[in-house]
């Protein structure tokens, strides 16, 4: 009986799932997050060979596995593909090893069977794919905090902070973010937030979203901005990708995964009150993409025996 496992990587957390040669799920498991990166693809990939080896315990198989399929966040370039790929050889997890993105493990999950549609993925970054009717691939964000990721966590959790200085200066409107960028800080006044916000990481910055949220639903004006520039940057994406994948003979279907977005993210209720405007069908199925990341290991076992 041969055997894949396909592994969906982020910042908070790296899921494993076991598959058999059928298709069935034998096991899974959850540890501590991997983000791909250049500088140390080693890290990642002990990540990655903790919560793969707990998942085969569990399923009481040995390694090394036929085929493992990671997806990882981090990993849309391809000298960190390679990089990362080749540590995960080195621990001679499975036979053949693929390392692609988290994006790639999700899609494959909302669409399995190449069908056309729309993925939309908001947490700490912010990337959209679609796949047209003609099976095309189409890519909208996802440059980085850099040059895009507008309407992410991060994007809001940054927004907060210059609002907070703005406010400080007496440039913009006073606000209780103030206050929560200070909690969530540690710090005792605004200028302590420079500091801070120069050695923070981006989930760091990101994870002021639910307290911007909270802000903005007591009814701080500033907060409610922030949050209704996002949704209108998360509904350009939308726009966009239904726009450079159409023509659609029929409404297209959407799927939102993400921290941010999905069913108790700090944008869920107000994204899907904007999207009820747009031509889309909004799925309302939970994703799972360490099972899309398996089934895309499943395919690759082909007719090799």
């Amino acid at each position: 009986m041969r055997i894949v496992v396909g592994v969906d990587g982020g910042g908070t957390s790296t899921r494993a799932v076991v598959l058999d040669e059928t298709g069935h799920e034998m096991a899974r498991a959850e540890g501590p997050g991997a983000v791909a990166t250049l500088d140390d693809p080693a890290a990642v990939s002990a990540a990655v060979v903790s919560v793969v080896a707990r998942a085969l315990e569990d399923a009481d198989v040995t390694l090394p596995v036929d085929v493992l399929w990671a997806g990882l966040s981090g990993a849309g370039r391809d000298d960190v593909q390679a990089a990362v790929r080749a540590s995960l050889m080195e621990a001679s997890l499975a036979e053949r090893v693929f390392v692609g993105t988290d994006v790639e493990a999700a899609f494959s999950d909302a669409f399995p069977l190449a069908e056309p549609g729309i993925l939309l993925i908001a947490g700490t970054g912010s990337i959209l794919w679609a796949r047209s009717p003609g099976a095309h691939m189409i890519r909208v964000g996802g440059w980085g905090q850099d040059m895009g990721d507008e309407g992410s966590g991060y994007w809001i959790g940054r927004e907060a902070l210059r609002s907070v200085a703005a406010a400080a200066d007496g440039r913009g409107p006073e606000t209780e973010l103030t206050g929560k960028a200070l909690v969530h800080s540690s710090g005792q006044e605004p200028g302590d937030l420079i500091a801070w916000a120069a050695s923070a990481s981006k989930s760091d910055i990101a994870a002021l979203a639910p307290a911007v949220t909270e802000v903005a639903d007591a009814g701080d004006g500033v907060a409610e901005r922030i949050l209704s520039e996002a949704v209108e940057e998360l509904v350009g994406h939308i726009t966009v990708g239904v726009e450079r994948s159409g023509p659609w003979q029929s409404r297209p279907t959407l799927c939102v995964w993400g921290g941010l977005v999905w069913k108790g993210g700090p944008l869920h209720r107000r994204l899907n009150g904007a999207v009820q405007q747009l031509a889309v069908d909004l799925a309302s199925r939970e994703l799972d993409p360490p099972s899309g990341a398996a089934r895309m290991a499943l395919s690759e076992l082909g007719d090799q025996p």
